[in-house]
């Protein structure tokens, strides 16, 4: 009969930290959201939010720990229900890390990747890093010593690594190019194959790019490490646009000069994706077979911007030019009878 008491206010005990914790859930939490929500930090909303994931069984692990403490039950298995409650506690602490760490670094991304860019790769690092000392505690705590078991990995890990040396090498690759620091998320790239996209993340195996027709490349890390890229974005993200033009030869090439220069400056100025204050130039270069060809240097804020500032800019050129008088010649072959008289009376 005494035991059944004892047993049912152990279970009380049990019920009631449950109960408190949902009430504390409750009560305290929206208050917690509100006060971090007025501080300009960002990590205090973050941890509130991931705290409440086990903030209740962390309550009830507390109520079976003072349950089976006032049912003083004998040694050998009050301490086996210790041990996995404690186990059950280090587990929890190691998951809620896990998924709080990653948010955390992603919230201060920019600071953080002055030392380290945030990829998919440094995340699934830090979850692993946790992971392993999470292991190693409880390890510890159950009495296991750590020493031979690393002796082991290191044996076994010897083996797995000739076993997997495809994709260790990715993983070492993705680690230099982050450290490198020539490719970042969000940069867009051109492989030596000719494709090119927006880098979208480097995981422990393959690199993701996405290009303008919305398609994933996947290239594995090790290749990636090899081959020659151009970064559009390095060393910044404008960059020049270049358009190549011509005009009739009996065209007045100051006049030529002036005008286009004059759309090109526009085209700045309303075109969305072009540099405002940048002085847009032209160079003669060529006496082609039917015109006289010069290069148009504009700029854009980044590469993809290039394609609506062309596009504006050949339309509003064309246009002017008829307002003008300017004559852009079709790639024709004409015979000059009067140089030809010229050339035989002489």
């Amino acid at each position: 009969m005494s035991f059944i008491i004892h047993l049912a206010v152990a279970s009380i005990i049990i019920v009631f930290l449950a109960w408190l914790g949902i009430i504390s859930r409750r009560v305290l939490f929206p208050y917690l959201e509100k006060a971090s929500r007025k501080t300009r930090f960002r990590a205090d909303d973050i941890i509130v939010k991931h705290l409440g994931r086990p903030w209740l069984f962390w309550f009830f692990l507390v109520g079976l720990y003072f349950a089976f403490s006032y049912l003083k039950l004998p040694a050998v298995a009050g301490g086996f229900l210790t041990k996995i409650i404690i186990i059950s506690a280090i587990a929890s602490a190691t998951l809620f890390l896990m998924s709080l760490l990653p948010d955390l670094i992603a919230a201060y991304e920019e600071r953080i990747e002055i030392a380290l860019p945030i990829t998919g790769l440094t995340q699934n690092v830090t979850k692993i890093v946790v992971l392993v000392i999470g292991f190693l505690i409880g390890l510890n705590f159950l009495g296991i010593s750590i020493t031979p078991l690393l002796t082991t990995l290191g044996i076994g890990g010897l083996a797995v690594a000739l076993a997997l040396q495809d994709t260790l090498a990715n993983l070492f690759a993705g680690f230099y190019i982050i450290m490198a620091k020539q490719i970042k998320i969000g940069d867009y790239i051109e492989l030596e194959s000719g494709q090119k996209g927006y880098v979208e993340d480097i995981t422990w195996r393959f690199t993701k790019i996405r290009m303008l027709p919305n398609n994933i490349i996947l290239i594995p890390n090790s290749k990636l490490a090899q081959t020659i890229i151009t970064n559009y974005y390095l060393p910044q993200k404008d960059l020049a646009v270049l358009v190549d033009v011509g005009v009739h030869y009996e065209s007045d090439l100051e006049k030529v000069e002036k005008v286009t220069i004059e759309v090109g400056e526009e085209v700045m100025r309303e075109v969305e994706g072009g540099v405002p204050e940048f002085k847009p130039f032209i160079r003669f270069h060529t006496f082609a077979d039917f015109s006289i060809n010069f290069t148009v240097i504009l700029r854009a804020k980044e590469f993809v911007d290039r394609y609506m500032i062309k596009h504006e800019f050949v339309k509003r050129l064309q246009r002017r030019y008829k307002q003008e008088g300017i004559v852009i010649p079709y790639p024709i072959t004409a015979l000059n009878s009067s140089q030809e008289n010229f050339l035989s009376k002489n």
